[in-house]
């Protein structure tokens, strides 16, 4: 039985002592048997909330990683050292980064073995925009992201890997993707994963919905046989709101 995940993704958002406050509140919220809790925070914070979380179940999550693990690249942040700090996950891909950093499915494969060469537990986006949903060429896109970005691994690999599917047409636009819609999607990329690893594999995955994912419809997204929990933005970002997601 896969367990539920609650990720929240807190882009570029908080001051530090807002970050420490709603790391704390999210830390003493229960959390049931069945749900994973996982904050993805700015790199600036990552201390400063494992600390604040500490004793809780709650894990912490950068939100990118280089490449490499060392070098001349000011500004950035490598797996090793986030490795060293005891972070356990990494989001990886997120169309924000494909969008505004021009991320490759090349360069995020390449990111993807780095990180997880370091121990860490990755969490993938993909997703398509309004155009290709439009266009109904949503599957054939997202199975590319995928192939080229995750496919190259073996079957052990993925038990280090969480799928994250954000339709980028839903992401900070306020309209969600149906829950049939997300179903619809999730179960293609399952179908895709059982495809490549076999129906074992595939079924062990998790595949998060992201996209405006709210309390008023977490559960239903959630509730659905192939939708895992949700990779979560602005909701993630106060308190109440990602306690009443990590309760559906």
């Amino acid at each position: 039985m896969r367990k539920k995940i609650a990720a929240g993704n807190w882009k570029m958002n908080k001051t530090e002592a807002e970050a420490i406050d709603l790391a704390t509140k999210v830390a003493g919220v229960t959390i049931p048997e069945d749900t994973v809790v996982i904050l993805g925070v700015p790199a600036v914070y990552l201390s400063q909330v494992q600390k604040a979380v500490s004793g809780s179940p709650v894990k912490v999550a950068a939100q990118n990683c280089h490449q490499k693990l060392s070098g001349a690249f000011t500004g950035e942040i490598s797996a090793s050292m986030l490795s060293s700090m005891g972070i356990e996950y990494v989001i990886l891909g997120h169309s924000e980064r494909r969008e505004y950093f021009a991320e490759s499915d090349a360069l995020l494969a390449e990111k993807t073995d780095t990180a997880l060469g370091q121990g860490l537990k990755v969490i993938f986006c993909c997703g398509e925009p309004l155009p290709v949903r439009e266009a109904e060429n949503h599957v054939d896109y997202v199975k590319k992201q995928l192939e080229n970005g995750l496919f190259h691994l073996d079957s052990s690999a993925l038990e280090n890997i969480i799928i994250a599917y954000e339709p980028i047409w839903a992401i900070g636009t306020g309209v969600t993707a149906s829950q049939e819609q997300a179903q619809e999607m999730h179960h293609e990329i399952r179908t895709m994963l059982t495809d490549k690893y076999g129906a074992e594999v595939a079924g062990k995955m998790h595949i998060l919905y992201g996209g405006s994912v709210k309390p008023d419809n977490a559960s239903e997204l959630f509730g659905e046989p192939d939708v895992d929990g949700g990779l979560v933005g602005g909701a993630s970002l106060k308190s109440a709101d990602f306690e009443a997601i990590i309760q559906a």
